[in-house]
């Protein structure tokens, strides 16, 4: 008998998706709008790339405290922590008489990310069976991307009719619900974790990372999770924010146009998300991400080949199919290869040194085009997903139970 996602779910990961659900439609919001209420506040498009540039230090920066945090004194203290924090940036969001308040409110709800997002996958690891555990994080998946459409579109819709200030009232009161239900489960004695808390000390954290650090070069599957993930990572970025311009400039496809072949690749991200997972669990993870790499790869050729809408809408579908079925995969994997006690930190450390590879990708790109052709960065990270299904095909494979020595790559 086919489980149903209620079966799937526990209690405990129904009350943690909901809070999830409000607090991103909230950050949808903000963020899909921010832009234009900073430059409505008197920001220049430089200002503006400052503003953002400046806030994305914040949770590489402190990442790794946040997973590491969570490990020690619990999953949803860590997210109750996190996200009270952020609750007083959309309050300066809501207040700024000016961008530079905005640009500090951003900082400070950015520090929600540290906490909650290495917080997260570690969370529903818990939770769920780990014979389920990919179906698991393809629901959540999936229902993060649907909650990214709904966002902007709401945000839009109140901005437009209302006003900016209306919007993120509207936000403010979204993401202070979801605070609320966070807390309470961070208190309830019904939501306590199984392992008991511990107190953060600096010799513990020492200890932990040199753990993980082990575990990451010691030449087993971590390691490769971590280079294969570091190469699309940084390659994806290359062409993240050119990829609408080839479609304008190079495809000739209007804007109405560009903003239906984004809807097609959402919609075969959520659609992949749903069917990864279920096939992490009966094929392997490996066979999945291998096979996602594919696709992308796929659709880069094709999305340089295409001439016509029909086309760049095939690409686009194959380009969502394939980055949609590599997330639950990964995420899944991950809580797999990692111990319980250290899962939050090992998601922080991926986020912290993933985000500082990246950083400088999307200028990169731009480079590329601009010097040798606009197809010139679309090439390399196709070559790069390529390469990395072969690595996976390769050396993905989780330990024999009773063997977790192999993950690291001790003998």
């Amino acid at each position: 008998m086919k489980s149903s996602s209620h079966q799937l779910l526990n209690r405990n990961l129904r009350w943690f998706l909901l809070a999830m659900i409000l607090a991103n439609i909230a950050g949808q919001m903000a963020y899909s709008m921010l832009a234009l209420y900073l430059v409505d506040l008197g920001a220049s498009v430089p200002q503006v790339g400052l503003v953002f540039t400046v806030a994305s230090l914040v949770p590489m920066a402190l990442q790794l405290l946040g997973g590491w945090i969570s490990d020690t004194i619990g999953r949803l203290r860590a997210i109750a922590i996190g996200s009270s924090i952020a609750v007083i940036g959309y309050l300066l969001f809501l207040f700024s008489p000016s961008w530079e308040w905005i640009m500090v409110g951003l900082c400070v709800e950015y520090v929600s990310n540290a906490f909650v997002g290495p917080s997260f996958g570690a969370y529903v690891a818990e939770q769920s069976d780990e014979a389920k555990r990919g179906q698991v994080f393809g629901i959540t998946k999936s229902i993060y991307m649907i909650v990214s459409v709904i966002g902007p579109t709401l945000a839009g819709f109140l901005a437009y009719r209302f006003s900016f200030r209306w919007m993120l009232l509207v936000a403010f009161g979204l993401y202070a619900m979801a605070t609320c239900v966070r807390v309470w489960m961070a208190t309830a004695e019904q939501f306590a974790p199984t392992r008991a808390a511990e107190k953060p000390t600096l010799g513990k954290l020492k200890l932990q990372m040199g753990a993980l650090l082990t575990m990451l070069f010691g030449g087993g599957l971590l390691t490769w999770i971590w280079i294969t993930d570091a190469i699309n990572d940084t390659t994806f970025n290359l062409i993240g924010q050119l990829y609408p311009i080839y479609l304008a400039d190079i495809g000739l496809q209007n804007i109405a146009r560009i903003g239906l072949l984004n809807g097609t690749w959402g919609l075969a991200s959520i659609l992949a998300s749903l069917l990864s997972g279920r096939l992490s669990d009966r094929i392997g993870e490996r066979r999945v991400i291998a096979g996602s790499f594919l696709i992308v790869t796929l659709s880069l050729v094709s999305l340089m080949q295409a001439r016509g809408f029909l086309g760049f809408a095939l690409a686009m579908f194959l380009y969502g199919f394939g980055i949609g079925g590599l997330m639950p995969a990964y995420d899944s994997l991950i809580s797999k290869a990692v111990p319980e006690d250290k899962r939050g930190l090992a998601f922080g450390f991926f986020g912290t040194s993933l985000g500082i590879l990246s950083l400088p990708f999307p200028w990169i790109g731009a480079q590329l085009w601009e010097r040798f052709g606009p197809q010139t960065p679309f090439w390399i990270t196709t070559i790069a997903c390529a390469i990395s299904s072969l690595i996976v095909w390769l050396r993905f494979s989780l330990p024999k139970k009773g063997k977790p020595e192999l993950i690291n790559g001790s003998s």
